[in-house]
């Protein structure tokens, strides 16, 4: 038979082998450059040195061409058979791998075990056996090689061996029994002033893993209570705020009144902005540009949230401010990608203000390929608002889309560009191509069953949005769209309420399902009730369709100049709000 072939693959790692097991010119009962172990397994003293190389040498041979054949449990056998005889690491480390690309688990514990019980003192042993007892599930047998790998971390580094812990868990089927284990384990840890913060916030994470917020939350107490400017911690708050533990907060808030890293306080200006906590993350983001001037992101984020609220001027000086930061640092890929979205920035602007060969000049300093797809479908949302709906679809229509999802991408970018244009019926048909494209997707039949509102098939839309609750009952925004359309057409006022009030369970502080609620208790006749809601959701988001509510309520309740002060506001941030612009027509009121 012809072995060379089959051995080309394995004949460097074969070399390696063999000079590191001829290294001592003939065996010893441990390689010359350590210390013998106390336990190695000696090599009888009545073979000689040389029938000992010879068979070896064969050994190691014969395993690395049954592997390369194909047969790994049989040279599994012959190299692990090898490491025990010359007690080399490498023949160990090799018979352990081998038996891992061969996922035979069980196996590979073996030879890691063997090679650990021969060689005691080796990190990189006791790290093969920790790591292969998770990968086996075997939480339990963690524990000696845990604390083994944490005593023998010199101390400089011993602080982020420990927060490394819960990444060595994270695909544990028993989260549950995994922090139990690493609690124990770390219980020296836990008490002393070096290590303590870390090994709290580590116990925290595996309590998060394993569903237990409120012991994480304590964890996260516990470490802050040790080193309240710890980042430990507070990154463990945001993690629990994110998910819905809203005690967590003061972790964070504790953190942020010493000397926190911008980069976590920009962090929880994002969890801000997802809870729709918008003036609070205005906040913040003033705090982070005026502690760090020349944190480009922070400039970015306060610019996009400005533009937002209508404030045309501070959103521009933001984006002038990135931009000159953007010249004097050196080039990367994140800075580019600030400044292209502060050219879109610059361009929405000017698009509001009416200035479309403003906007058209900001895009054109877009001229990276990766960026086409954003410049291109602002472009086209220009050619629309000067009336020249049809060469924006064109100009979507012309973007490249090698891929499906690309192809979906361009069909959404229609659909929005036909939206923002009120060609309600045009967006619907091709909404429908892409539910077809992608049957059962929740969002894209969530936009078409808007869309069928806009064109009055309120039959359609109720269906679909029964569809997609019957599908996910936690798919919040179908309670709230249904419950605002039956509670806007006067009609099934108890369970509109119903399932707003539902919504409002997954997003508590949502201005705009708080606005729903409120109009619900307005059709219902609870003015009072209706306008202390509105309040509410106008103080969180000084939205322009919120503001209509409640300038409506006020104008019921006999508050007139107040609603006429509210909707001027309105009209001079948005004027063409179709809400704004329905309400006013229908109470014949003339700004």
């Amino acid at each position: 038979m012809d072995y060379y072939g089959p051995m080309v693959p394995f004949l460097r790692t074969l070399a390696v082998i063999l000079a590191s097991v001829a290294a001592s010119g003939s065996v010893q009962s441990a390689p010359l450059h350590a210390a013998p172990a106390p336990d190695a397994v000696p090599v009888a003293s009545s073979v000689s040195a040389a029938l000992l190389d010879a068979t070896l040498f064969y050994e190691i041979l014969l395993g690395e061409i049954l592997i390369s054949n194909g047969d790994p449990g049989a040279g599994y056998s012959l190299l692990l058979e090898a490491a025990r005889r010359s007690n080399d690491e490498k023949l160990y480390q090799r018979a352990t791998d081998i038996a891992l690309q061969s996922r035979s688990g069980d196996a590979a514990l073996a030879a890691a075990q063997a090679w650990k019980e021969a060689w005691p003192r080796s990190q990189e042993a006791n790290r093969y056996v920790l790591q292969i007892l998770i990968a086996l599930q075997r939480v339990d047998e963690t524990a000696v090689p845990l604390r083994q790998a944490i005593d023998n971390t010199p101390t400089p580094g011993k602080v982020e061996a420990v927060m490394s812990i819960p990444q060595l868990f994270r695909r544990t089927s028993d989260a549950v029994r995994a922090a139990a284990v690493i609690e124990q384990t770390l219980s020296p840890e836990l008490t002393s002033p070096a290590t303590g913060p870390a090994a709290w916030t580590t116990i925290g994470r595996m309590r998060l893993m394993a569903k237990d917020p409120a012991g994480a939350l304590e964890a996260a107490l516990r470490a802050q209570e040790m080193d309240p400017e710890n980042e430990g911690p507070a990154l463990l708050g945001l993690e629990l705020l994110e998910g819905g533990t809203s005690q967590a907060e003061n972790v964070l808030q504790r953190y942020l009144q010493g000397k926190p890293k911008p980069e976590i306080r920009m962090a929880y200006v994002r969890q801000l902005l997802e809870l729709q906590r918008y003036p609070e993350a205005q906040l913040q983001l003033q705090i982070v540009t005026s502690e760090k001037p020349d944190l480009i992101q922070a400039w970015l984020v306060q610019a996009a949230l400005q533009l937002q609220e209508g404030k045309l001027e501070d959103a521009e000086a933001s984006l002038q401010q990135l931009i000159r930061l953007s010249a004097q640092s050196p080039e990367s890929e994140a800075s580019r990608a600030s400044v292209t979205q502060a050219y879109l920035l610059q361009a929405q602007i000017a698009e509001k203000r009416g200035d479309f060969s403003g906007a058209e000049q900001w895009l054109s300093r877009i001229d990276n390929e990766k960026d086409l797809f954003s410049a291109q479908t602002r472009r086209a949302s220009l050619l629309a608002r000067q009336g020249k709906l049809a060469q924006g679809r064109a100009l979507l229509r012309s973007l490249p889309a090698a891929t499906e999802d690309a192809r979906r991408l361009n069909l959404q970018a229609e659909v929005q560009l036909l939206r923002e244009a009120r060609a309600y019926k045009d967006a619907y048909a091709l909404q429908e191509q892409l539910v077809a494209q992608k049957p059962g997707d929740d969002d894209l039949e969530y936009e078409l069953a808007m869309l069928a509102e806009k064109i009055g098939r309120h039959a359609t839309m109720e269906r679909l949005l029964r569809q997609i609750i019957a599908r996910n009952p936690n798919y919040h925004h179908a309670f709230n769209a249904l419950g605002y359309s039956l509670a806007d057409r006067g009609i099934q006022l108890t369970e509109a309420k119903t399932l707003i009030t539902q919504a409002l369970v997954f997003a508590p502080n949502d201005p705009f399902i708080t606005d729903s609620l409120a109009w619900v208790e307005f059709r219902l006749g609870n003015l009072e009730e209706a306008r202390r809601l509105l309040e509410k959701a106008y103080s969180i988001r000084p939205d322009v369709e919120i503001a209509a509510h409640l300038g409506e309520v006020l104008w019921t309740m006999g508050d007139k100049q107040r609603a006429r002060a509210l909707w001027k506001e309105s009209q001079r941030l948005n004027g063409d709000n179709e809400v704004l612009r329905e309400t006013l027509k229908r109470l014949g009121v003339k700004l």
